[in-house]
């Protein structure tokens, strides 16, 4: 027998053209350019592991069930076996087993040799882990296996083993292929191993794994007499789980036993429908959608949304598009997903903007709009309504997530589901197609958020007219058949012309029915706020509107005119009366962005100001005889006027006449409390705060009292301090010397100037000229010469007294 590489090329030889050319259609994956030179080339593609990966998805039940049998038997395998296996040999379910293989034939998944017998990609094979429950076959099992391994399972089976490893297996093989031997062999040994054995054949059977290498199965019970007959097959090193083979495993389910296998969809609960009912109700929603989709692009365009910092459009901003647009969140989604892989939308930055093609979109007919959003919905990587993940937490949509194939599976799937409906026939309930887009697609994505299988999928085709009263509409008959011709024909007939009249009432509405067009939208958008969208929109107009126009520099009489250009019927005078009256009071109040104001009694002062070629930078305009504004504020216009020889003042906001007083400025940092000075508490500079009368009455009384002292002298040369402000000096400037204190106290008590060598805490030493002394220990308050500034010193860190240059 030919290896399967060579019977695929070999069965590809002896195809027709026309069965040719619909393998490469249905494996398109597999042939992309460049294009195989040779069958044999062509048959490598077509077993790529790559490109049966992508072949399984589109697969109906029927064919996958097959797939999964064909895995678990040794290739070619007669169809009998299989038949036999899947309980398929007469009737509907052998029809169903021809057209399951006839599926995998034109995907060229299998394909049968000459003689009849079955041949499958290996990388297929490997799609399961485990097929149908069943773990590898014997000889896969046993490849590894030493030559006096498979002597002793033979001796103890009572067959002679031959001389060879080769021929020892093929026996060992050939031995267990026969369920009869099997299973008499199983029914004589002891109870405990029956157990086991027949508890591993069971399909719901899960081996427990504990640890980093399993368990030994050699210790589970009655499992010896199993190893050493073949009927379970050691790892590796003892350890793990042990397997059994797939040929014992089915001999123990017994012939009774059959692999799943679905060959009919399930029938849901049909009700009679006409294509005229189909056409209208897909015409309705196609229609409604077309409409809300061109709202909230709208809005987009004029408030794109924005972003969240983790990627994607939030909550938060999907309700307002939602609340602008008059739909809900999921139409919001779908719009949003649609356009942005058509290409209308498209991330700028933090926000989510239109594009140059929405421009030429928005102009189009509803017909011609449509399609854009229905193809991308169409090939879509994911589901664009879907509003919650696995943990049940929010999406947020244009998130960017990865490509979801069975996203795109579960689309396709519902279509192929509903064309296979009777004509004439739809759902009962939408809900009931999801069984049966599970039988045509059962590797399509099924969404946590479902409560009915592929719930949030219905939803979406019939939002887009795709399915309408539970039959696909010819909408979705040109998606699926990917034609698009027969998709803008469809949407051509079903969807109107974008209509370009409203009908204003004199409750002060205009009602546009169908779809509006893109000029009539922006007209009244622009007039009026819009209070519904979908089949029919409504449009209420209000003062506040008509002022959004006006603000916008359009006079009245240019409003009427191009409402009137867009009425079906005459303009009611209630609406003409709004208009008239609210440009009546637009703009009687101005409020210009100013400065300063300057103002005075002399016009002609004014004008000169006004004219003044060097005044031009500050901005100046006249309000009235009387009053400039001016854009430079109020400090820097005084300065430029003083500098021009005027002598303006400023005034407060009440009206009066500022003041100006020369400020002393304080350090912003906060400063320390005053420590006690060397002469005892309570004693403090004469620059401290004013004593009262009562205070000084009686500082004169306890002086009067008090006996003769003299001052406490100074440690360092025994000199008594003359003042206070000496000794108070001396306690903190401990660099001074008794001479650099008392000039030091001499300027503070009567307000000279005094110029000191100062080491700054950077280390730089500076001579500076200070007047206007002021203590507040450990502190000393002045006004810098040199810096033309008040500035603090801190008296430890002066280092000299000098008298002022």
């Amino acid at each position: 027998m030919k290896s399967g590489k060579s019977s695929l090329a070999a069965w590809l030889h002896h195809l027709d053209v026309e069965v040719l050319e619909q393998v490469l259609a249905a494996r398109p994956d597999a042939v992309a350019p460049p294009q195989p030179r040779s069958v044999s080339e062509l048959a490598e593609r077509l077993q790529r592991p790559g490109s049966v990966a992508l072949a399984l998805p589109p697969l109906p039940l029927p064919a996958l069930q097959a797939a999964e049998t064909l895995a678990v038997l040794s290739s070619p395998v007669s169809r009998h076996v299989v038949a036999d296996l899947l309980g398929a040999t007469e009737g509907e379910a052998a029809r169903g087993l021809e057209a399951a293989l006839q599926t995998l034939f034109t995907r060229a998944l299998v394909w049968p040799d000459s003689e009849g017998n079955l041949h499958m990609a290996s990388a297929l094979r490997r799609a399961w882990d485990a097929p149908l429950g069943l773990d590898k076959s014997l000889a896969t099992l046993l490849n590894d296996a030493t030559s006096e391994e498979l002597r002793r399972i033979l001796a103890t089976l009572g067959v002679r083993p031959p001389s060879t490893k080769s021929q020892r297996l093929a026996t060992l093989v050939e031995h267990h292929t026969d369920p009869a031997r099997i299973a008499e062999m199983v029914a004589r040994a002891p109870a405990d191993t029956r157990q086991l054995l027949e508890r591993r054949a069971d399909p719901a059977y899960r081996p427990e794994v504990f640890g980093a290498f399993g368990v030994r199965s050699v210790s589970e019970p009655g499992a010896r007499w199993a190893l050493e007959r073949g009927l379970l097959v050691q790892g590796r090193y003892d350890y793990g789980p042990a397997h059994m083979p797939a040929e014992v495993a089915l001999a123990l389910r017994g012939p009774g036993w059959h692999a799943p296998f679905d060959p009919t969809p399930p029938v849901p609960l049909l009700a009679p429908v006409t294509p005229a009912e189909v056409d209208s109700e897909a015409a309705s929603a196609a229609t409604a959608f077309a409409a809300h989709a061109a709202s909230v692009l709208s809005v987009c365009a004029t408030a794109p949304p924005a972003r969240l910092k983790s990627g994607g459009v939030g909550a938060r901003e999907l309700a307002r598009l939602g609340k602008a647009a008059r739909c809900e969140d999921t139409v919001v989604r779908l719009t949003l997903e649609t356009a942005y892989q058509a290409g209308l939308l498209a991330r700028d930055g933090d926000r989510v903007t239109t594009t140059d093609a929405y421009d030429t979109w928005a102009e189009a007919e509803p017909a011609e709009r449509l399609p854009v959003l229905l193809h991308a919905w169409w090939t879509l990587g994911l589901t664009p309504s879907q509003t919650r993940d696995e943990d049940n937490k929010t999406l947020a949509a244009l998130a960017g997530t990865h490509s979801c194939v069975g996203c795109l599976q579960a689309r396709q799937g519902l279509l192929t589901a509903a064309s296979h409906l009777p004509a004439g026939q739809g759902a009962k309930d939408a809900a009931e197609l999801g069984p049966l887009t599970h039988w045509s697609r059962p590797l399509a994505e099924v969404l946590p958020q479902d409560t009915t299988p592929f719930a949030t999928a219905i939803r979406e085709a019939e939002l887009l007219g795709v399915l309408a009263r539970g039959a696909l509409s010819p909408i979705g008959a040109a998606l699926l058949a990917d034609s698009t011709e027969e998709l803008a024909t469809a949407c051509d007939r079903l969807l109107p012309t974008a209509t370009t009249t409203a009908r204003f009432g004199s409750d002060l509405t205009a009602v546009v029915t169908g779809t509006p067009a893109a000029r009539l939208v922006t007209l009244l958008d622009s007039v009026a706020e819009r209070e519904t969208s979908g089949t029919a929109s409504t449009w209420r107009f209000s003062p506040a509107s008509v002022r959004r126009a006006l603000d916008a520099g359009r006079s009245p009489d240019a409003i009427q005119a191009d409402l009137a250009a867009v009425a079906a019927n005459a303009l009611p005078q209630p609406l003409a009366y709004l208009i008239t009256d609210t440009a009546r009071s637009h703009g009687r109040i101005r409020v210009t962005s100013a400065a300063c104001v300057i103002h005075g009694e002399e016009p002609a002062l004014l004008t000169e100001i006004a004219a003044h070629r060097k005044l031009a930078k500050l901005g100046l305009r006249h309000l009235a005889p009387t009053v400039l504004v001016s854009r430079t504020p109020l400090e820097k216009t005084l300065t430029a006027l003083r500098a021009e020889g005027y002598a303006p003042v400023a005034e407060a906001a009440d009206g009066t006449v500022r003041v100006e007083r020369p400020r002393s400025h304080r350090a912003t940092s906060s400063v320390p409390t005053q420590r006690t000075a060397i002469g005892g508490p309570g004693v403090r500079s004469r620059t401290t705060a004013a004593p009262q009368r009562a205070e000084l009455t009686a500082l004169a009384t306890r002086l009067a009292d008090a006996p003769l002292a003299q001052p406490a002298p100074d440690p360092r040369n025994d000199a008594p301090f003359a003042t206070d402000t000496e000794e108070i000096i001396a306690g903190h400037a401990t660099h001074l010397s008794h001479t650099d204190v008392r000039q030091l106290a001499h300027a503070v008590d009567n307000d000279t100037a005094i110029t000191i060598d100062y080491v700054a805490a950077s280390g730089s030493r500076t001579i500076r000229t200070v007047s206007r002394l002021e203590l507040d220990l450990p502190y000393l308050y002045a006004w810098c010469h040199l810096r033309d500034d008040e500035r603090v010193f801190t008296l430890s860190r002066i280092h000299g007294v000098m008298p002022p240059a």
